[in-house]
């Protein structure tokens, strides 16, 4: 007997923040490939066009600041007049500076809490008015493994967002489990990415490797298919929940 996943996107819109590289790539063209209308924003114009064009199906590119009120407006304005809807958010904007924080600028704890979080908050407002009125969304937030070990490379404000996506993702859920909208969160371990190949030292990198039961870094691409899970009709009951996708790296 087979069973049927319903884990197709066909007819559903979804807005990927910091979708034109990297992790947020991965999950805009693994929405691409389920058939979804992907709306790649991207603070780089260029990388965001990039993916868009890379993904086809009628994928939009919607550059902008995703800790910018008035560029989160402009983003979910040109989804819903390419779309008329949207349904799907992923909460994936994010940066990181390897830091102590005897060394951390005041206007660098700043950036970073606004891109890694403040853009989680003003994205959800500006697409819940809609997935309400549908009574139908789904919202999924991008954190980490540091947000349950800390992080390892002295980044504080980066281990403070990313255990901030938890706790903004579990309360989220509770307000909005009464209307049809489910978030939840999803929180890699170390992933191969360019990031990671360019400033990785491998004596760092096989002691990490070394830490990880499954013996290896994640592919974006098992990333996304982990967040496409969260935001499909599979995983309706689930809300207020972390999918943890590090290979054994946490085992709490």
């Amino acid at each position: 007997m087979s069973v049927q996943l319903n884990q197709n996107f066909q007819g559903r819109t979804v807005i990927v923040t910091g979708g034109g590289n990297g992790i947020g790539g991965a999950i805009a063209s693994e929405f691409g490939a389920r058939g979804a209308n992907v709306v790649v924003n991207d603070i780089d114009a260029a990388r965001a066009v990039r993916k868009a064009a890379e993904i086809g199906n009628g994928a939009i590119a919607t550059p902008g600041d995703a800790s910018s009120s008035a560029d989160v407006a402009a983003v979910v304005g040109k989804a819903l007049a390419a779309f008329g809807k949207v349904d799907i958010l992923i909460n994936n904007a994010g940066m990181d500076q390897a830091v102590s924080i005897l060394d951390l600028e005041e206007e660098d704890w700043d950036r970073l809490i606004a891109v890694n979080l403040k853009s989680a908050f003003l994205f959800s407002k500006a697409v819940l008015p809609g997935m309400i009125a549908q009574s139908y969304g789904r919202i999924v937030c991008v954190s980490s493994v540091v947000a349950h070990r800390g992080a390892m490379n002295g980044g504080i404000h980066y281990g403070t967002t990313k255990g901030g996506m938890l706790g903004f993702a579990r309360t989220l859920a509770r307000q909005m489990a009464k209307t049809g909208v489910t978030v939840n969160a999803i929180a890699p371990g170390v992933v191969e990415t360019d990031l990671i190949r360019t400033h990785l030292p491998p004596d760092v990198r096989a002691a990490v490797v070394q830490e990880i039961p499954l013996g290896r870094l994640a592919e974006p691409s098992e990333i996304g298919r982990a967040v496409a899970f969260l935001a499909s009709e599979d995983a309706g009951y689930l809300t207020g929940a972390t999918l943890d996708v590090n290979g054994g790296f946490w085992i709490g």
